[in-house]
């Protein structure tokens, strides 16, 4: 379901923020204990980057996206929050130039499969070179593993998926984790999510 606006304010508001952001965040409490700058790729409308900047006092939360209209709604969630470890959004396009950011962590949800697979590839690339040794890459979303979806839902949602742009859909596991080591990213650990998702972390090679 598409982002919808929220009261009269700039904002937009997703159902399915409010169905995940809580067990996303039990994961990044974890994975993200030692980490204190975190890049978030693919923001949309920032309601995961209030919640998870509320839930992580510790960590300075970066938003980020390539819509002008999603950029307009994080900052007004922002506003509202008025949290100061919450950063100003910033315009970034995975296949542009990237700006130059210190980061000890990379978070992508939902971003893997609503993109062009040269999107992952760049992610991938800019990670290696971003990310500390130790840093952290954390992704969510659907995945196929071994070739084969996980569930019926899933292999409906790729059908869809494809419907609407030829170059998305839900990606083998296997070939992102292949894609990340060649740039350096060793994977962590996969963690069963509900509705049939993944959270997918990765370290930086030392």
């Amino acid at each position: 379901m598409r982002d919808q606006m929220h009261d009269n304010s700039q904002r937009l508001a997703s159902p399915a923020v409010a169905r995940n952001r809580d067990v996303i965040l039990e994961v990044l409490r974890e994975v993200l204990a030692e980490a204190g700058q975190v890049l978030e790729l693919a923001s949309g409308s920032g309601e995961h980057a209030v919640h998870f900047a509320h839930g992580l006092p510790h960590l300075e939360w970066q938003p980020t996206d390539a819509s002008p209209r999603a950029l307009e709604s994080i900052a007004d969630w922002r506003t509202e929050a008025d949290l100061a470890n919450l950063k100003a959004p910033i315009e970034l396009d995975a296949m542009g130039t990237w700006p130059v950011l210190a980061c000890d962590a990379l978070v992508a949800i939902n971003l893997i499969h609503i993109s062009p697979w040269r999107v992952t590839a760049e992610l991938m690339l800019q990670a290696g070179q971003l990310l500390p040794a130790g840093g952290v890459l954390y992704l969510y979303g659907p995945y196929k593993r071994n070739g084969q979806h996980t569930a019926p839902s899933n292999e409906g949602f790729d059908v869809q998926l494809k419907s609407r742009n030829p170059l998305w859909g839900v990606r083998n596991l296997e070939a992102v984790i292949e894609e990340a080591e060649r740039n350096g990213l060793l994977l962590d650990k996969v963690i069963e999510m509900p509705a049939n998702n993944l959270s997918v972390v990765f370290t930086r090679r030392s």
